[in-house]
């Protein structure tokens, strides 16, 4: 049942002119900025030391966030009606020629992004362009949800692994084949992630898209999607980047784990408004950290797969 409101409501809403789903944006934005009390005092809380700034100013950034974020809701709903034809009505890319020059190395792309402006939509920038897209995603915890997200993830040509479902090899061998793998690289890790700064406190940090250049030789891209001024969306690609292997493996990941974790902390001070401040990403304690007798940051000796699938 939930699975075929939630693909009518898609229906009702691609009926709408884009801006009209703007607007609506706008005001179940401010809806849930005053209703749910929770997430918004957590996305303050976590917002002031961040950013060393004022209650009054991260009260002011937070309420913009919750607007962007049911925007960005909308935009799912509504992602069915992007095509080869209208793409550009909707992002604008700057330095796509980046994304073609690292798919030419033949190694498959690991595209380092977070939970920033419509990151579902940054799929689409590349798949509409003719580029194989794929992606590990969280199962949610309603099967019916997670059926209707994948159903219209896959109107943009999206391949997707969910996590439980031999999800590491079917990425491994999509780099293999070539293709784009995509990361959300600013979530809360648990106790198997490197524990490094972000956002200046202390937080465990995905290791996946280190493990999985390093193991596949695959060049590293960061590529983030920012909605403008006027509702639209601009795609940032950065330089490409490589996994430099000295012999020390646990050191060469954490050094490039925090190469680009500085990266994600930039995109997200320049853009406040367009980030998930209320996710519990320092939510696992330094003290839970697990570690080996021969490092203090730690990736444990374990066999490829293993340690895959901790760090993703």
């Amino acid at each position: 049942m939930l699975y075929k409101t939630l693909m009518l409501m898609s229906r009702i809403i691609r009926l709408l002119p884009y801006d009209v789903l703007l607007f609506l944006g706008r005001v179940f934005g401010n809806l849930y900025y005053l209703l749910i009390k929770k997430q918004r005092e957590r996305a303050v809380a976590q917002m002031m030391p961040a950013l060393n700034i004022s209650e009054a100013e991260a009260r002011k950034l937070v309420r913009k966030s919750f607007i962007n974020l049911a925007r960005n809701i909308l935009d799912i709903f509504y992602m069915p009606n992007l095509n080869e034809k209208n793409l550009l009505d909707y992002i604008e890319i700057d330095h796509l020629e980046r994304m073609r020059m690292a798919l030419m190395e033949g190694q498959g792309v690991v595209v380092l992004t977070g939970h920033i402006g419509t990151w579902e939509w940054l799929s689409a920038a590349f798949s509409l362009n003719g580029m194989p897209v794929t992606a590990i995603a969280k199962l949610q915890p309603n099967a019916q949800y997670s059926r209707a997200l994948d159903d219209l993830r896959a109107t943009i040509h999206v391949e997707i692994f969910n996590r439980g479902t031999n999800e590491l090899r079917a990425a491994g061998r999509a780099l293999k084949e070539g293709k784009i793998l995509g990361f959300l690289a600013d979530q809360d890790a648990g106790p198997g992630g490197a524990f490094i700064k972000f956002l200046g406190k202390t937080a465990s940090t995905p290791l996946g898209p280190a493990v999985f250049a390093r193991r596949f030789n695959a060049p590293v891209l960061p590529a983030f999607i920012i909605r403008k001024e006027n509702g639209r969306h601009l795609v940032k690609i950065g330089e490409i980047m490589h996994f430099e292997d000295t012999g020390d493996t646990d050191a060469d990941l954490l050094r490039f784990t925090e190469k680009m974790t500085k990266i994600l902390e930039e995109v997200i001070r320049e853009n406040p408004t367009q980030w998930l401040w209320f996710q519990k990403r320092w939510n696992t304690p330094p003290e839970m950290q697990k570690t080996n007798k021969h490092h203090t940051v730690k990736v444990r000796r374990k066999s490829k797969e293993e340690q895959l699938n901790e760090h993703t």
